[in-house]
C-alpha cells in the first residue's frame, strides 16, 4: 500500500503543482486586468452610454484568462514598436527619463542591466554550464558562464578569466558571482536546463550522462 501511494503521489504531485502555479499566475493577471476594468466602469458611469459600457465591462470580466491574452498582445505590440527606428528612439528617451529620477533610477537601471544581459539574443549569459571547484579545492559545483570580465577588473586579472554565476540550492535565483581562470573551468555538454534541474533537485534528478570536455591544453585529471 505504501509503495503504491508513493508511486501515485509521484505521478500527480508535479501535475498538481504545475496547475497550481499556472492558475496562480492567470488569476494574478486577471486580477490586474479586473482593476483596469473597474476603473473604466467608474469612468463611464453616468455617461449617456453607461448601459452599453456596463454590459461590455461585464462581458470582459466574465472571460477567463483574458488578462493573459492581453498581456501577451501587449508584449507583442511593444516588441514590434521598439524594434523599428522610431520606436527605438522613443525607448531611448524613456530610459533617459527614468534614469534621471531619484530613487527610481537606482532600481530601474539595475533591473534593466540584468534583464538585458539575461534575455539578450546576442548575449552569452547562461548559455553554458561548467564545473568548478568551489568553495574550496576538491569540492565541485556547477556554475553558469555569464561572460568575461572587462574594463578595470579584467586589467587586474592575469590571463583569461570567465565570469561565473554559482546558484544556490534549491533556490537558483540567489547565488554567488565568481571570476575564475578559464583553465579552472570544466565545460559540460549538458544543457543549461538540465543543469538547473540537477541543481534545484539537489542532485536527485540526474541529467543524461554527459562527457566532460577538458580545456585545451589542460590535464583532464586535474583542474586549476
Amino acid at each position: 500500500m505504501r509503495k503504491y501511494l508513493f508511486a501515485g503521489l509521484l505521478v500527480w504531485l508535479p501535475l498538481a503543482i504545475t496547475v497550481g502555479v499556472l492558475m496562480w499566475a492567470i488569476n494574478l493577471m486577471d486580477g490586474m486586468f479586473h482593476g483596469v476594468l473597474v476603473g473604466l466602469q467608474r469612468l463611464f458611469h453616468g455617461s449617456e452610454h453607461a448601459d452599453g459600457s456596463q454590459n461590455l465591462v461585464d462581458l470582459l470580466m466574465s472571460v477567463p484568462g483574458l488578462g493573459v491574452i492581453l498581456l501577451v498582445l501587449l508584449l507583442l505590440i511593444t516588441g514590434m514598436l521598439v524594434t523599428n527606428m522610431v520606436g527605438a528612439w522613443w525607448l531611448k528617451q524613456w530610459n533617459n527619463l527614468l534614469s534621471h529620477i531619484p530613487i527610481v533610477k537606482s532600481i530601474y537601471v539595475s533591473v534593466k542591466q540584468v534583464s538585458d544581459t539575461l534575455f539578450s539574443t546576442n548575449g552569452n549569459a547562461f548559455r553554458e554550464a561548467v564545473m568548478v571547484q568551489y568553495p574550496r579545492e576538491g569540492s565541485w559545483t556547477i556554475a553558469f558562464v555569464t561572460g568575461k570580465p572587462t574594463g578595470e577588473v579584467a586589467a587586474q586579472l592575469p590571463g583569461e578569466h570567465l565570469s561565473l554565476y554559482v546558484p544556490t540550492t534549491p533556490n537558483p535565483t540567489s547565488g554567488f558571482f565568481l571570476m575564475m581562470p578559464r583553465e579552472a573551468c570544466r565545460p559540460l555538454r549538458m544543457s543549461v536546463d538540465e543543469a538547473l534541474k540537477y541543481i534545484i533537485s539537489m542532485g536527485v534528478v540526474s541529467p543524461p550522462a554527459g562527457i566532460l570536455v577538458p580545456p585545451e591544453g589542460a590535464d583532464p585529471n586535474r583542474v586549476g
